[in-house]
Order: structure tokens, then sequence, then C-alpha cells
């Protein structure tokens, strides 16, 4: 992109006027902004060409000149020189453009209507498994915020603001960085342009109380890791009395049996390995009672036997889930003489069954020896 015209830079033909020329530049000025765009070096370059090229076409004489002798015709005039527009241009555009989005407007709301803090606030809750499958019901002890009546929730003495110091009533402060110009929000009065003269003695220049609040929630069942619950009305309370939203986040906490994915839940079943062999029936443990496991005749390790519907309830009421139960082959770790003398009893009964491995290696064998011939 770098070594592309100006025009080409900003997409726009060589007889484009200012008009196009401007539309152009806001297009892709928010399109490569680097508040849109964190730690994206190459979109950063190509905001920096864009106002490079906005710089020089959107002033006539340089312009000019660009058209006549490129960019070596500009470095006469201290690099690229200052349009018309300038850089208070750029900043304004940037404004418009980015209000809200780490810019601002020039025109903000009334720093006595601005809340201190969010109205909706959360809490986080930790349950156990069989309380998120079942549901529950459960008393919340919390702290929420409360406007200071003393100073009408500004945080001055007896309500007045003055003027901020910083940003002088703007609510933005702006910098320069060679041609360009990024404007953030004002930290000291946090964009509403005013600042206490004095802080307020009742909440300390807080602009609030904290107070403590209890609710008793019906947790639904089948509520997960992460899920959360909105309680209307029992947030923060703010200037005008306006009340938020409480938000409670699950944590579930792991069973020692049983291991949910979504909405299936999944149980490891350990099997002796003649079980495994002859095709047992086992009775497992799940969520309500027990089930009859049926094991096919040889099942294998990690095989998995699923029972559709003995999973969790869907916690917004679409059918429950299936429980997965997933076996585990385990095998003695020594064998006395009567089992040896047994299982050579049992391996000779199955004749050359029990040997499936000679057909494969004889084959095997035989072939690596003419590999010597």
């Amino acid at each position: 992109m770098q070594d592309l015209s100006y025009y080409e830079i900003l997409e726009v033909s060589r007889d484009a006027d200012q008009t196009t020329i401007k539309k152009a530049y806001r297009k892709m000025a928010k399109t490569y902004h680097p508040d849109k765009n964190p730690n994206d070096n190459e979109a950063e370059h190509k905001f920096k060409l864009c106002n490079e090229a906005y710089q020089c076409l959107s002033d006539d004489k340089q312009r000019s000149i660009y058209d006549r002798y490129g960019k070596e015709g500009l470095s006469g005039m201290g690099g690229r020189g200052r349009s018309s527009g300038g850089f208070d241009d750029l900043g304004s555009m940037f404004e418009e453009m980015f209000s809200g989005f780490g810019g601002g407007s020039r025109r903000r709301q009334n720093p006595t209507d601005m809340e201190k803090y969010p109205l909706d606030m959360n809490v986080d809750m930790n349950i156990s498994f069989n309380e998120a499958v079942f549901g529950c019901e459960k008393e919340i002890e919390f702290k929420f915020k409360n406007s200071c009546k003393s100073c009408k929730g500004t945080g001055a003495k007896d309500g007045k603001l003055s003027t901020c110091h910083q940003c002088r009533g703007q609510g933005q402060v702006f910098m320069k960085q060679g041609f360009m110009t990024f404007s953030q929000t004002c930290p000291v009065c946090a964009g509403t342009g005013s600042a206490p003269s004095a802080h307020c003695d009742s909440c300390d220049g807080r602009g609030y109380h904290e107070e403590k609040g209890s609710v008793s929630i019906k947790i639904p069942k089948g509520i997960d890791h992460g899920n959360r619950l909105r309680v209307s009305g029992k947030g923060n309370i703010g200037k005008r009395g306006t009340r938020g939203d409480l938000y409670v986040t699950f944590s579930v906490k792991p069973d020692k049996h049983f291991q949910r994915e979504g909405n299936d839940v999944y149980i490891a079943i350990p099997v002796f390995f003649t079980q495994a062999v002859a095709g047992d029936t086992l009775t497992i443990p799940s969520l309500t009672g027990e089930l009859e496991l049926k094991l096919d005749i040889g099942t294998k390790d990690k095989q998995h036997f699923t029972f559709r519907g003995e999973g969790v309830d869907d916690v917004h009421g679409h059918g429950k889930g299936n429980l997965i139960a997933q076996i585990n082959i385990t095998y003695p770790k020594k064998l006395n003489d009567e089992q040896y003398e047994l299982i050579a009893k049992l391996q000779e009964s199955f004749g050359i069954e029990s040997k499936p491995h000679e057909s494969v290696l004889d084959s095997a064998i035989e072939k690596m020896k003419n590999w010597f011939k």
C-alpha cells in the first residue's frame, strides 16, 4: 500500500472533488483506526498512509504540487506541510467518526444526569453438581450502590460542579503525533467536562453509598457452569432512583463420578476383563437411580454405551441429554498357579482362534527372510 499513489491509497480518481476525497478518507479511516484494530501493526500502518494521503489531497496547493512532481515535490514544504483543513479538521473528523469509540462527541450529556457507575451488576455463586442438575432455591446476599442524596450522585459538595481544569470543559483531551491528532476521554472528569469544586463529605466524593441486599432466587434445572440468571430490579440505584438488574453467574462444582458435557453426562464403569469377554450384565448408577448395562460379548476398552434421555434437563426446556457409560477394562496384576492353569485351558479350548497373531506374523517373517536371499 505504501508504493501506491495518494489517489490509489484513498481509492479515488485523480479528478475527484474534495467531497469525494473526504468521503473516501472517512470510510478508510474508520476501517483502519487503531481503536478498532488493537495490536494490528498492518492496520496501523494503513491508517497512517490514509492520513498522509488525505493531508495532501485535501489541500489544493499541496495537491497541485503532488500532481506535477509527486511526493518529492512536497519535500520543500517541510515534509507534507499543513493543509487548509489541517489537524483541526482531522481532529473534528475523528470526534465525529469515533464518538463513543475511544473518541467522543462534542454533544455531551449533562454531567448531572450521567451515572458514576453501571446500574446493572453481577455476583458470582457456587453451587453443587446436583443443585445444577435438579435446580434449587438459594438466598443471595450482596452489596449494591445507591446514589448519594447529599450530593445528588455527583460526588461534589452540595452537588456543585465546576469546569474541569484538564480538558477545560471539553470532555476530551487531544494529542498530536506527527501529522495525526488523537482524542481520548478526559481522565480527570471521565468525559463530563465538569469536576467537583469540593468533595461531598457524606460519600467522600464517590457519589454513592454501598448498601446490603438479599434476594431469594429459584435456580432452574440444567443450569451449567458460566450460565447467568437475571434478577430484575435488584441492581445498583441511580441518581433518579432508577434501579438496574442483578446478574448471577454460576460456578458448578465437579462431581466425583459424573462428568457433564452440555446436557450429556458421562460415567466411567470399571469392568474386569472376564466380564467384558463374557458380556456380563451390570447395575450402574444414573442421575435418578440405577440402570442395567448389558455388555457385548468381547466388549472393548473405552467402548461407550448410551442411555437416551438419562442426562440433564435442558435449561431452556428443550428436552434432556443422554447418559454415556464408558467402559474401563481392568486386568489382574498377578496370577497364581491355579489361575495360570485355568487361563491356559481356556485359551487351548479356543483352538486356533486364540492365536490370531500367528497367521499374520508368520507371513511377515517369511517375507522378511526373502529380503536376505
